[in-house]
């Protein structure tokens, strides 16, 4: 059974997602955070590909802020070896604070730009 917070954050997820959409020019950067993991995947839409992906998986020894940063400079890594080199951040409906921002601050520094 969903929880009034899952179905909080799918309805924001939908709304976003109404107007984020991945190109081959600007792919999309989607971020899902469980309550141990982070993922992140770097997508095109328009043909249903992943062109990068990264995640937090053998990285528990670390605090998950940590996870976050090492799992965005990660994946802005394996997209610029991919030849991305901006991209459209897509939270995923969870608020830009916390690991979500961490993520998305390391990819930046990373060389991604969105």
């Amino acid at each position: 059974m969903t929880t009034k917070k899952e179905q909080r954050r799918l309805k924001i997820k939908f709304r976003i997602r109404k107007s984020v959409n991945g190109t081959a020019e600007r792919p999309r950067l989607s971020v899902f955070r469980s309550n141990k993991q982070i993922y992140a995947q770097v997508i095109n839409d328009l043909t249903g590909t992943t062109l990068a992906s990264a995640s937090s998986l053998g990285l528990e020894k670390m605090a998950k802020i940590e996870q976050a940063q090492k799992v965005g400079a990660l994946v802005a890594e394996k997209a610029k070896a991919a030849g991305v080199e901006a991209v459209v951040f897509d939270r995923n409906g969870y608020l830009y604070h916390g690991r979500v921002k961490a993520l998305a601050d390391a990819a930046r520094e990373g060389g991604l730009k969105f």
